[in-house]
């Protein structure tokens, strides 16, 4: 007998990346986003995408929200938890939204319509921010809800070639029974961080009470590298003149300088990624330019706030010569298929993807804790 689809809800949905790593054995019943560029997208990849409404998080009710799921996922924005946000915390306008999640949460359950788990994703911000008081309210809404909860911190690195650290906080209903290998007595392994160790110490003893370390295998052996994402060969793409890139190279600290350098005496074609950043140097803000040639991109981050766009930089022999990352290697750098529609602006596409989630561990987190749960407590420890 084929399996029934599992039924999701999927809030701040943004161009459905978190619907692409779910898979297709999963049904979206209902999908939410606000911006209208980041909805067109949606639409293009998930026509007709009925399912979708274009609207603030504000104005839902429950009885937008149709038929049973039996999981919700929310990868609320992170801008006011971020290092490179306002630091606005839970209170700000934005992350705030996840005030409002919680509550249509909560009146599903006293509608008789409970989401049986549900999983958010942030940056790691949401540890620390606001002192901590930010992950204590993360932790307050779900017990709240009536649900009991844990974390693991995933760095994307582990999946494709970009480096992305991320919180994903899954919360299981207090009525569902979690197999003891679905969880561990103590912290450990590569998904307990010990920042997360420290933010849960932190909790009260009430809210320890309801925490889960959820068991995971390691992460599958990556097969993609940061050579396999880049376009060598493109004509379509613009090159930097040779003036813009020699200003480039000259914001370099001695540090990355000698990185380049080092690249250059290699003989072969070597790839880096470029991020200018603001630094403090004798009491002065300076912005330069660090590289990296490790086969891992910087975060992918929204071209918006100041935020620099990533740099591709190519070093081969004494030739030397950069660009902006293309919106297709952005969009292979979150783990999305070559089929993927783009928007077509660039700026459009490349905020598209520094606001996503890694498609990869979206999977992972699927085959490995959602769909055991759901199926009645499989092995988790299965292979994807």
């Amino acid at each position: 007998m084929k399996q029934r689809p599992r039924q999701f809800y999927e809030f701040f949905a943004g161009g459905g990346m978190a619907r692409v790593g779910l898979g297709d054995n999963w049904n979206c019943l209902f999908a939410n986003e606000w911006s209208s560029k980041k909805a067109e997208s949606y639409r293009a990849n998930f026509a007709p995408a009925s399912e979708l409404k274009v609207d603030d998080i504000w104005r839902l009710s429950a009885g937008d929200l149709p038929g049973q799921a039996d999981f919700a996922w929310a990868s609320f924005p992170c801008q006011d938890l971020s290092l490179a946000g306002n630091g606005a915390g839970l209170e700000g306008s934005r992350s705030g939204t996840l005030i409002k999640f919680w509550s249509l949460m909560r009146d599903l359950a006293r509608a008789g319509r409970r989401v049986p788990i549900i999983a958010l994703e942030n940056v790691v911000g949401a540890l620390t921010s606001s002192e901590g008081r930010d992950f204590r309210a993360m932790a307050e809404l779900a017990a709240g809800a009536g649900y009991r909860f844990g974390a693991i911190v995933v760095d994307a690195a582990k999946f494709v070639p970009q480096s992305r650290p991320r919180l994903f906080f899954i919360a299981v209903s207090e009525l569902i029974s979690i197999p003891v290998r679905h969880e561990l007595e103590e912290p450990g392994g590569d998904w307990h961080s010990p920042r997360l160790r420290a933010a849960v110490a932190n909790l009260s003893p009430d809210l320890q009470g309801r925490w889960l370390w959820w068991s995971l295998p390691r992460a599958p052996k990556m097969t993609r590298s940061l050579n396999d994402i880049i376009e060598f060969h493109n004509d379509a793409l613009t090159w930097h003149p040779t003036e813009e890139t020699q200003r480039l190279l000259a914001m370099m600290s001695e540090t990355n300088a000698a990185k380049v350098r080092t690249a250059s005496e290699y003989g072969k074609r070597i790839v880096g990624t470029v991020y200018k950043r603001v630094r403090i140097e004798n009491g002065v803000r300076v912005q330069r330019a660090e590289v990296r040639f490790d086969q891992i991109s910087g975060c992918l981050r929204t071209p918006v706030g100041g935020s620099s766009r990533q740099t591709v930089l190519i070093v081969e022999g004494r030739s030397v010569r950069s660009r902006l990352m293309s919106p297709r290697e952005a969009v292979r750098l979150m783990g999305l298929p070559e089929s993927y529609r783009l928007p077509p602006r660039y700026n459009d596409a490349y905020h598209l993807a520094g606001d996503g989630v890694v498609v990869p561990v979206v999977r992972f987190l699927a085959s490995q804790i959602l769909e055991p749960l759901l199926a009645g407590g499989a092995d988790c420890r299965a292979a994807a």
